[in-house]
């Protein structure tokens, strides 16, 4: 097991590139079980949550393989119906297959998800979504079992307690494509993400209108073909990389990012005087953080609102910019889990409801800490960047999942970070 050892050195400085998006390359992996033709896959990200969901798709019957740095190619020629527990328990996202089994095959049996550290995230609006389109439902030993064959289209609404299911939607919009008739989806999610697995299903074959809105009209067709397809950037490690030259106030470019995507986290940073320069063509964004900095309150919210996603990273920042700031999670309220350790290196924040309450410090002091999720580790490891001394974030494997060599690209900007097997930390700050 890994740890990284990070020493706060100043301003980062420099280039960097943003890899495909995590959140947009599972759901188009699971697309490609629709179809019995060979997909490419560009610009993937090399995470393990990627491998995982591969494995996943070989254990369905696919063939996958990894051709290139970047570049997979799927073919689901003779697949099975069944996801099993032992593959989907390691990784909620694995849900999302449910759908394009229904949708081809008219049959899935899925293994239910469980809880995850940030909070519960039940699927009830999927099996609701499915039960809408004809389909039977049964949950037996843990087990999600759903019988499509009288499956049709229908009017489905995805609306939820924290607004539209981005996972739902997604299933739902793979079981569509497939299934005869008209399906019209109110509420749908309009995430970057979610768009972009309709592009591909677009170049698939798929008939679907209203494409980054709320609602969508999906007209069934018998087959869909393969393709090659090119995953959007990931505006979530962008916006991670972005802090990162605002928290250590530096100077730094981010390449591969597409302005638009990061229009909500541009505002907060400019609000909080931060110098953003989006070039769209060129699809860059070059942050200046070289000026005083002053609190902001954040709300995070279904896009285009603020993600929750960068809430994590934004309490860093916050961690360390004079005054009062108030943070609050609309979509997971329970997603304070980096803010103990955060404490833990001289934070100042209280927790209320679903809120945090950042009084600004004048510097952080660096110390072990712990990650806990995928996002809570980022926050840390931006939080160690900005420290005085040594911080040591030990359990990196949550941030392996969603980020594609981060320390390496730090390191190119100038940071002091570095990689190193648990065992060269001081022996009192191993965890046992």
């Amino acid at each position: 097991m890994d740890v990284l050892r990070i020493e706060g050195n100043g301003p980062l400085k420099g280039t960097v590139s943003a890899s495909g998006a995590k959140n947009a390359v599972l759901p188009i992996f699971a697309a490609c079980l629709l179809t019995a033709e060979e997909c490419t896959i560009e610009n993937v990200p090399d995470l393990s949550d990627v491998r995982f969901m591969g494995e996943i798709l070989k254990a369905l019957g696919a063939s996958v393989k990894r051709v290139s740095p970047g570049v997979w190619k799927i073919k689901a020629e003779q697949i099975g119906h069944v996801a099993p527990y032992e593959l989907v328990r390691k990784m909620r996202a694995s849900i999302c297959v449910m759908g394009p089994l229904v949708g081809r095959l008219r049959r899935a049996r899925v293994s239910m998800p469980g809880g995850c550290v940030i909070g519960q995230r039940p699927i009830d609006l999927h099996l609701k979504g499915l039960a809408r389109l004809g389909c039977k439902i049964g949950i037996h030993g843990g087990y999600v079992e759903v019988d499509g064959s009288a499956i049709h289209g229908d009017y489905v609404f995805l609306g939820g307690r924290q607004g539209p299911t981005v996972t739902g939607s997604e299933n739902m919009i793979m079981t569509a494509v497939l299934t005869p008739g008209v399906t019209r989806i109110e509420s749908a999610a309009c995430e970057p993400e979610v768009q972009d697995m309709c592009e591909m299903l677009v170049k698939m074959g798929a008939k679907i209108e209203g494409i980054g809105s709320h609602y969508l009209k999906i007209t069934g067709v018998e087959a869909l073909g393969g393709c090659t397809h090119r995953v959007v950037p990931d505006r979530i490690e962008a916006g991670t990389l972005m802090v990162a030259g605002a928290i250590t106030g530096g100077d730094v470019t981010v390449e591969n990012v597409i302005p638009g995507h990061m229009r909500s986290l541009i505002d907060k940073l400019e609000e909080c005087g931060v110098t953003c320069e989006p070039d769209p063509v060129k699809q860059k964004i070059r942050v200046i953080g070289d000026k005083p900095r002053k609190s902001v309150d954040i709300v995070t919210l279904p896009h285009p609102g603020f993600p929750t996603d960068l809430q994590a990273q934004m309490c860093a920042l916050m961690a360390v910019t004079p005054g009062l700031s108030i943070v609050t999670e609309r979509i997971y309220p329970n997603r304070f889990m980096h803010v103990p350790e955060l404490q833990r290196m001289g934070a100042d924040i209280a927790i209320e409801g679903p809120s945090a309450i950042i009084h600004g410090v004048e510097g952080l002091s660096g110390a072990p800490v712990m990650a806990s999720d995928l996002r809570a580790s980022a926050a840390l490891v931006l939080a160690g960047l900005a420290a005085s001394g040594e911080t040591w974030v030990q359990r990196i494997y949550h941030l392996d999942r969603g980020y594609d060599r981060l320390d390496v690209k730090l390191r190119a900007l100038g940071a002091t970070i570095d990689r190193m097997p648990v065992e060269s930390m001081p022996v009192s700050y191993i965890d046992e």
